[in-house]
């Protein structure tokens, strides 16, 4: 078949486009590395499980740090980078600053996967699949994780700040913040389920169980034993007191009791128009699961990602190469 002068001149023009432009977005594969790293995910998932048998509260670190990454630049792994000038670092966010964590076990699982596959599996990757690896392991389910994605090389702290949801942002804010991102309220709901695990420092509930007006008077005084009106920011409790560390729908439950630990999480819950997903997702732990993991797949798919020739693949998820 002959093609037209013009269609032959639009098609180099297109082939020359993709070729000259490495933002350019790829298509993600859960058979990304098939060839190039065949043991890249069994590794993954070896010292992911290890770390959570350890301490049970690194499942909701590692999924927790994938969706931190994820809101700022895409899924890039921006967030693993420290500050080195004139980089600065997401980690020192409000929203990140002693709270984000599970570094050390990124780098862990950075440096197995150097040592089989050298140059070849991204720390964005990495945090992608250490997230699904995580829910597994607490019994949560499972996605394909597409694969593909390449390192960022800049990091920025104050967009940090200004893109990560906030602890009390109204319902709005939050359903705006998602949308911005291509996810939709539903997405937002099942992906705050993630909060069935986990725990959180008294400053960061503080004012809601003296202050809030929509919360469970039991729930209150049982919060307030380990979270004092002054001092005390750094005590932890569990996110859902009934079953702390098993991924469940009882965040859901929780919810239409009153009983949310973080404002940002009871806003789900408070008359607006989330009420009947969080419902739903009380009733229907399968229907939780499944949009839980087709969001995280939606999530995963933010920015879009780095992939061809765009970014790098870093020796070490902390510093660019």
């Amino acid at each position: 078949m002959e093609l037209h002068p013009l269609s032959l001149a639009c098609f180099l023009a297109t082939i020359l486009f993709l070729f000259l432009n490495p933002h350019c977005e790829a298509q993600l594969l859960p058979t990304f590395y098939d060839q190039t790293c065949p043991n890249a995910l069994t590794t993954i998932r070896s010292v992911i499980r290890t770390a959570i048998s350890r301490e049970r509260r690194m499942a909701a670190s590692l999924i927790r740090l994938h969706f931190h990454d994820c809101f700022v630049q895409g899924c890039d792994a921006s967030i693993l980078l420290d500050a080195v000038p004139p980089l600065t670092s997401e980690k020192n966010a409000p929203q990140n600053f002693e709270s984000a964590r599970g570094f050390n076990v990124i780098d862990d699982v950075k440096s197995r996967v150097e040592n089989i596959c050298p140059g070849v599996v991204s720390c964005a990757d990495i945090l992608a699949v250490a997230a699904r690896d995580a829910s597994v392991a607490v019994g949560g389910p499972s996605w394909a994780v597409k694969l593909g994605r390449r390192d960022s090389t800049t990091a920025s702290q104050s967009q940090a700040t200004m893109d990560l949801p906030g602890l009390f942002d109204d319902l709005n804010t939050l359903i705006s913040s998602f949308s911005r991102r291509g996810l939709n309220a539903r997405d937002l709901v099942a992906l705050s389920g993630a909060h069935t695990i986990g725990q959180a420092g008294c400053g960061t509930f503080r004012f809601r169980i003296y202050n809030g007006t929509n919360i469970d008077a039991n729930f209150v005084s049982t919060r307030r034993r380990s979270c004092p009106s002054i001092g005390g920011d750094r005590n932890l409790a569990a996110l859902d007191l009934v079953t702390p560390n098993s991924f469940d729908n009882n965040y859901y439950k929780n919810l239409i009791q009153r009983k949310g630990l973080l404002e940002s999480d009871q806003v789900l819950f408070s008359g607006g128009s989330t009420n009947n997903i969080v419902t739903e997702y009380s009733n229907n732990r399968d229907s939780f699961y499944s949009d839980f993991a087709a969001a995280m797949v939606k999530m995963g798919d933010v920015g879009p990602p780095l992939t061809g020739s765009a970014g790098q693949i870093r020796k070490i998820c902390s510093a660019i190469n």
